[in-house]
């Protein structure tokens, strides 16, 4: 099934240009050879430069929801370009969505 999936091989990046450090709890289901990211998967963020006045109020972590509704790995939804990724401050303050910057086009195998 040929999309627009996100996988470890993906480029994820924080609206500031932090980058996503992308792992996959699914070990099973690949797209275009690389491990699909699933919706319960949360990630890291490095090199997030936004302050807020002149406190320094990075985005840390990147949390998933609006998988695709079609394709799951052991009932999680898979994630897909269109899929939103909230990227949260280390207070747990939302700083924005998460920016897709490259995906995977090849469907998913086993």
């Amino acid at each position: 099934m040929p999309g627009h999936n996100l996988t470890v091989a993906s480029r994820i990046q924080c609206p500031h240009g932090g980058q996503a450090i992308l792992s996959a709890a699914n070990t099973h289901v690949f797209a275009d050879s690389a491990l699909a990211l699933l919706e319960t998967d949360i990630h890291t963020v490095a090199g997030c430069p936004f302050t807020i006045g002149t406190k320094y109020s990075p985005c840390v972590r990147i949390e998933w929801s609006a998988g695709a509704s079609n394709v799951s790995v052991s009932g999680t939804p898979v994630l897909v370009r269109s899929s939103l990724g909230k990227c949260y401050s280390p207070e747990n303050a939302v700083q924005g969505f998460a920016s897709v910057v490259n995906t995977q086009t090849k469907g998913f195998s086993r």
